[in-house]
């Protein structure tokens, strides 16, 4: 059995027979109400499936989405939400909310699944509201079969998903299992759909920006006085605004994989950029410095806190390279330094989105280089005038007011004495015009390989082989610490429980309990390496001699277990496999293939395995 699901939303779960209904179960306009009174003082509740009631509940699926944001790296935002229609007291037909589910993170029950369970029997003959079309559609706990067997009749799909290998597959697999999928600028067209079109976008900016552009969504972030100076002429900065606006500065850091500054904010203001008071996700702290004149000591070379990469021009100071190497701090070199290359190698990471918190300079080149989507301005009712106090943007070339940049979709909210300005410079790319046909999306055959190239690259689950991860949410029934089988919510669970697994001590049992209840394999991963390299007394001493073989005992259950798996590592024959983590220098390939890719390796083994053969032509020996 899989594991159980996180807590249901707010705490709320269906009430048991003979009491009161929950207020999961009162009815929609006064849910809403008490759940959101902006949006339901808008809202026009009236016949069931009505285009006004479909808008609003998909803006709804849009929030429900965006509750995930900050519980763990950010990923896709997903959120369902299950309505069926009921009769009020004037026998009018209103909807009426029996299920919520959003994803936690990549590798736990989708949003489908928790809704449908949360919705229980009153899902039959009920409707799905979806802001993003699934990604997975194979397999009874994904978000096509969940559906099916809750017996959902109609879904409503905000967007298609942007990523060509996914778009259009689980719309295809829901209409063959005959519930009627309609998809807001293709079935459903009117001025009703035009906000909630626009919350499906927002929320699932990132994967869009990403997937248009190939950098990550970039968010430039900055907090300035009245007159404009984001620090005295003398560079000092602390606190230009209040305590309330820095808290929503921690929470801005969690829904984002890295936080970039430049070498001036390390010099003058020593930042420790994590998302303090914010419990979950952590970002990387990432610093661009072209010449590598940094401090000896700062606060971002404390790697407990947070992991720390510098970027830097090739060949800078190599001698401090060394010593931040031996701090834990990862140094990447670049040919030239720009942010449009930084952003390239992010992308390579797989990030999703980044915020800045740079000077105006390096703010100017981001700007310049097209690679910042918004900005997030908080202005502190203070004036500190200085014509050489320094301003949040540096010189962009501009001498014409006609030449500036407009902010799109701009938002006002005040934060205690501060206001808080944000816009999108750049659109958010809305990839529907270019959805190719049900036709023309490929299936994979497992006798033929329709990829030309002969490397498979997979890292995050969003790829096409993205299954092969061990973060992909496929549990695995293998026995634990007490030799009992037990359902590992993936791999990379087992993997890292299996460090302390035998160590007498009761501090590493514990450690393998935190990793067995870990509700994502980005937290389980977190937990097993900070546990690590903390306490090294309490890993197993053959560690570094059987890991290999732990991994490959998960893996071979894994595949051995889920068919379509099996399917899709046999359509491979033939190409190398290459887990392209870029920081992995063991399990992945580098950045640069440099890495010993074991991950790869042990794939391509377990596929001549599957296939009853053993590497004996050269393309297969080489690839194993």
């Amino acid at each position: 059995m899989p594991p159980p699901p996180p807590p249901l939303l707010g705490g709320v779960a269906p009430a048991p027979a003979a009491t009161a209904p929950s207020f999961l179960h009162l009815p929609l306009h006064t849910r809403l109400r008490a759940a959101a009174p902006r949006a339901a003082a808008t809202a026009s509740v009236r016949a069931s499936h009505s285009h006004e009631d479909d808008a609003f509940l998909l803006r709804r699926a849009a929030d429900v989405a965006d509750r995930s944001a900050g519980l763990t790296s950010p990923h896709p935002n997903f959120g369902c939400v299950i309505v069926r229609p009921q009769r009020d007291t004037d026998s009018a037909v209103e909807p009426l909310v029996v299920g919520e589910g959003f994803l936690y993170a990549e590798g736990t029950p989708c949003a489908e699944l928790l809704a449908a369970r949360e919705a229980g029997e009153h899902a039959r003959g009920a409707t799905a509201y979806l802001n993003l079309e699934p990604g997975d559609c194979y397999g009874d706990s994904t978000a096509v079969g969940s559906l099916v067997q809750a017996g959902i009749t109609r879904v409503v799909v905000g967007l298609r998903h942007p990523l060509k290998h996914l778009r259009g597959k689980a719309i295809k697999a829901l209409r063959s299992e005959g519930i009627q999928v309609d998809v807001v600028g293709e079935d459903l067209q009117n001025k009703f759909f035009e906000e909630a079109l626009m919350s499906c976008l927002t929320v699932n900016a990132p994967l869009l920006y990403r997937t248009a552009f190939h950098v990550p969504f970039s968010v430039l972030k900055y907090a300035m006085t009245a007159d404009g100076k984001i620090a005295a002429s003398s560079g000092h900065a602390s606190w230009i605004s209040g305590k309330a606006s820095r808290g929503r500065v921690f929470e801005l850091r969690g829904r984002s994989d890295a936080v970039i500054v430049g070498g001036n904010t390390v010099r003058f203001d020593d930042p420790r950029l994590t998302a303090r008071h914010v419990k979950g996700h952590v970002p990387v702290r990432i610093v661009l410095s072209q010449s590598l004149n940094l401090p000896e000591e700062a606060n971002l070379w404390n790697v407990n806190d947070a992991y720390t990469i510098v970027a830097t021009q090739r060949g800078a100071r190599r001698d401090f390279q060394k010593k931040l190497a031996m701090k834990g701090v990862e140094v990447v070199e670049f040919d030239m330094l720009n942010p449009r290359d930084v952003m390239s190698y992010c992308y390579d990471r797989g990030y999703l989105s980044v915020l800045w918190e740079c000077g105006g300079t390096l703010a100017a080149s981001a700007i310049s280089a097209s690679v910042i989507h918004k900005v997030c301005a908080f202005v502190a009712p203070k004036i500190i005038g200085g014509s050489d106090a320094p301003t949040p943007v540096g010189e962009l070339g501009m001498s014409q007011m006609t030449q500036a940049i407009n902010f799109i979709d701009v938002s006002y909210e005040q934060i205690d004495r501060d206001m808080l300005m944000s816009g999108f410079i750049q659109p958010i790319p809305d990839l529907s015009p270019v959805i190719p046909s049900m036709d023309e999306i490929p299936s994979v055959d497992p006798e033929v390989s329709p990829y030309e190239t002969n490397i498979i690259s997979f890292y995050k689950t969003w790829d096409t082989f993205g299954a092969f991860s061990n973060f992909s949410p496929y549990p695995i029934h293998m026995p634990d610490e007490n030799g009992e089988y037990f359902t590992w919510p993936t791999v990379e669970h087992y993997y890292q429980a299996h460090k302390f697994v035998g160590v007498d001590n009761p501090q590493a049992r514990t450690i393998v309990q935190d990793i067995k209840l870990a509700k994502s394999p980005e937290e389980a991963a977190r937990i097993g390496r900070t546990r690590q390299k903390e306490f090294p007394e309490l890993v197993r001493t053959d560690w570094e001699a059987t890991k290999v073989d732990v991994m490959y005992r998960a893996i071979k259950c894994k595949f051995s277990t889920y068919p379509s798996l099996t399917n899709m590592l046999l359509s491979t024959a033939g190409s190398v496999l290459v887990e392209s983590s870029p920081h992995d220098l063991f399990w992945g390939g580098g950045r640069e293939g440099e890495g010993l890719n074991y991950l790869g390796r042990l794939l391509m083994q377990l596929r001549s395995e599957i296939r009853g053969t053993f590497p004996s032509n050269v393309e297969e020996r080489d690839a194993a």
